[in-house]
């Protein structure tokens, strides 16, 4: 099926199930912990070995040497493998940083070893009595702040600037300079990186936790030098990602590894205090930010330069995304400066860009409000524009964020905000309001879908779509059900497994539109292949109720698959008027805090999100995600960092314990509104993503408040006791 032009009136718009709030059909599996997760699977794989990695204990260097002897001595081990029993091991196109293979040391925590033993403690013991002797690159370098000051100055490429943005600016009536920062962060999802790898005969199958099947599927292939068909990858429960499995990682590598040696299963599970260092993170941002503005406060002049680490053939953090798109400003220059460094990859971390983008755009956006004296909500509803601002001639496909705006303020009791900085107090706490525009853009990917009507007029789906918490099963399930005219719990629904269609996979805020319009697509081609066998034609049939009616007609499905299953496959693409607009889906976000006057402790008290995503699949689903993008949010905005050590390139902070993530304490009330409608250019289904346009200018908002709150401005993230303490007003 082709999208490419909008969607008109369809079969999904019943609203019989699809659009219903539904509570997540995996949701028994996964609180009764009967999920069975990628490290769990030892139903397909009994008895299987188990790997434990070795990390590198530099940050940059090379390998001289490494005793294996006494480890391989060690009880119960079966295996040990070093990165100097061969080559580096091939990269995908997917990939910055080589996995395992060869002497030479990227980045701390490189998987430079695996032991492979009968128990875990056997193979973790065995692990420590590896001896490595490095040879340490004395040149590396590790600090951001740093690398900056070299590259700040640098020569401006042509291509960046729409307009004459340097003549705006001098000839602004108000202007504004800034330079903000955002720390490196992890994603630290519950379910830590793991894999069961079995090889038969010249085949490779893993049972593994990852985002994307197919690109692991060719990544796999690239790496081991076999035909893709040759690799099979399951990955039907996925304990969170927020973009750190994407890609291969070490965990899938080292298992196969194992395997191949020992020729077992073998399962791998990176350790916690790997994860930081050894897969990948959100690089850190040092962002300069230039706004003019008119006497009436239409902005003139943008410019946003950023700096980010990353390793070589990486591009960083690309924090300037969402100013391309989000603001008036017909003078611009949009500046990305990716600086290589020995810290480990940085690589996509949920809305990646605009999460550390919107942290910096929307204070400067409150900075340049406050400075021409106007209400930082309706400087935004000022300076909102209809059409990409690079290119007038591209509108978006439905823009609703001064909607988003003008609601939050409404609902929120915005009226009510301080008007002046620190003059709202109760007890020791200082009390503000602070706002921030939220966009990500709402891409979509081709995807595909498999539907089987069995005779017992039951459906299956079979996508290879992942569920990563997000409510994969339970919206593509509402999507078939309601297409062919099914209760939910006739619906069955296999995912994550690289036998089935290939879909989207989870990612990018494309996930829910695209794998829910390849189901579509395969329901649509189940619907004309029963239209022919009943004779009729396909617009004729109306679906409900587990039957076909025509007229007065009514077959049950059960009636026209008695004969054996009904099997249909399509795949959705899209192009044309989708392309030719800008689709994205928009928020605002609203919080109010209390700093402590005392300590310059910053407590969230309420947080409010309204969005504009197109129509919404699952109210219950939709709303999660949200919330818990509000709750990430809120850990960027006040504890959340991953410390450099500048001496040996590493995050020093790289568990649980010392990489402080929010907590229910920390959020005490959050709301979510979503309006009312559908983007007839966003699918098949008229939807859009929310998974992360619920993060994207949260942290900002927080910021904003905490300024409402105590007249400080803090611009470096996150907003943290140590830089409000010694700028708290008298008490």
């Amino acid at each position: 099926m082709k999208f490419d032009s909008p969607a008109g009136p369809n079969p999904a718009d019943a609203g019989r199930v699809l659009g219903r709030p539904t509570p997540r059909i995996d949701g028994p599996l996964k609180v009764s912990g009967r999920a069975p997760y990628a490290y769990e699977r030892h139903d397909v794989a009994p008895d299987p070995l188990v790997g434990y990695p070795v990390g590198a204990a530099i940050a940059r260097g090379r390998i001289r040497s490494m005793d294996t002897e006494e480890a391989k001595q060690a009880p119960g081990v079966r295996a040990v493998i070093t990165a100097l029993d061969m080559e580096a091991l091939p990269t995908s196109p997917m990939n910055v940083a080589t996995l395992f293979g060869g002497a030479e040391v990227q980045h701390y925590h490189q998987a430079v070893a695996v032991v492979v033993a009968e128990t875990f403690e056997q193979a973790r013991d065995a692990a420590h009595l590896i001896r490595t002797d490095y040879e340490v690159d004395e040149a590396a370098e590790f600090d951001l702040a740093a690398a900056w000051e070299r590259v700040k100055d640098a020569e401006i490429e042509p291509g960046a600037t729409v307009g004459d943005f340097d003549a705006a600016f001098a000839a602004a009536a108000a202007t504004l300079d800034r330079t903000y920062t955002t720390p490196p962060e992890s994603h630290q999802m519950m379910e830590p990186h793991a894999t069961i790898a079995r090889w038969q005969g010249g085949r490779l199958t893993v049972w593994t936790s990852n985002q994307m099947i197919e690109w692991n599927r060719q990544a796999l292939a690239a790496t081991f030098g076999i035909d893709p068909d040759d690799v099979r990858v399951d990955s039907p429960y996925v304990g969170g990602g927020f973009g750190s499995k994407l890609f291969l990682r070490a965990d899938a590598v080292l298992a196969a590894l194992g395997a191949r040696e020992t020729g077992r299963a073998v399962k791998l599970m990176l350790p916690r205090p790997l994860l930081a260092n050894n897969t990948t993170h959100r690089a850190g941002t040092i962002q300069r930010l230039r706004i003019g503005t008119d006497d009436a406060g239409r902005i003139t002049a943008i410019e946003h330069v950023n700096a980010s680490n990353t390793l070589p053939g990486g591009g960083g953090e690309t924090a300037t995304a969402p100013t391309r798109i989000f603001y008036a400003g017909e003078n611009r220059r949009i500046v990305e400066r990716p600086i290589e460094l020995g810290l480990p990859e940085s690589n996509a971390m949920r809305a990646p860009g605009e999460a550390s983008g919107l942290m910096a755009l929307e204070i400067a956006m409150d900075e340049m409000a406050e400075a021409i004296g106007m209400d930082p909500v309706r400087f935004r509803v000022f300076n909102d524009i209809q059409h990409d601002p690079e290119d007038p001639d591209t509108p978006f496909s439905q823009r609703r964020f001064v909607e988003c705006l003008e609601r939050g303020a409404q609902e929120f009791g915005w009226a009510d905000r301080p008007s002046r900085p620190g003059s709202r107090r109760e007890g020791e706490w200082l009390i503000g309001m602070g706002v921030a525009g939220g966009y990500r853009g709402a891409p979509v990917m081709a995807s595909g879908a498999r539907v089987r009507l069995r005779p017992d007029g039951t459906l299956r789906v079979e996508t290879d779509m992942t569920d990563i918490g997000t409510g994969s099963y339970t919206i593509i399930a509402q999507t078939a059900a309601e297409m062919i005219g099914l209760p939910l719990e006739a619906v069955e629904v296999s995912l994550g497994d690289s036998a089935h269609p290939v879909s989207a996979g989870s990612g990018g805020q494309w996930g829910a539109a695209s794998s829910t319009a390849g189901v579509y697509a395969a329901c649509v081609k189940l619907r004309e292949e029963i239209a022919s066998r009943l004779g009729k034609p396909n617009e004729a049939l109306g679906f409900s109720d587990g039957a076909v009616r025509v007229g007065a007609e009514t077959t049950p499905l059960s009636e026209i698959a008695a004969d054996g299953e009904i099997v249909a496959e399509d795949t959705v693409e899209f192009g044309g008027a989708v392309e030719e607009h800008v689709v994205g889906a928009f928020a605002a976000h609203f919080a109010e805090v209390g700093v402590n006057v005392f300590t310059g402790e910053t407590r969230i008290r309420r947080m409010l999100a309204v969005c504009d995503a197109g129509r919404i699949l699952n109210p219950i689903t939709a709303r999660s995600q949200v919330i818990g993008a509000m709750t990430m949010g809120a850990g960027a905005a006040l504890s959340e960092a991953l410390e450099v050590d500048p001496r040996r390139g590493f995050f020093a902070n790289h568990d649980l314990a010392g990489y402080e993530v929010a907590v229910h304490a920390d959020i005490p009330a959050q709301e979510v509104i979503f309006l009312e409608g559908e983007d007839a250019l966003g699918s098949p289904l008229k939807a859009k993503g929310v998974g992360e346009l619920g993060l994207c200018g949260v942290a900002a908002a927080i910021a904003n408040a905490a300024h409402n709150a105590t007249g400080i401005r803090v611009r470096d993230y996150p907003v943290t006791m140590d830089r409000m303490l010694d700028r708290l007003p008298p008490v």
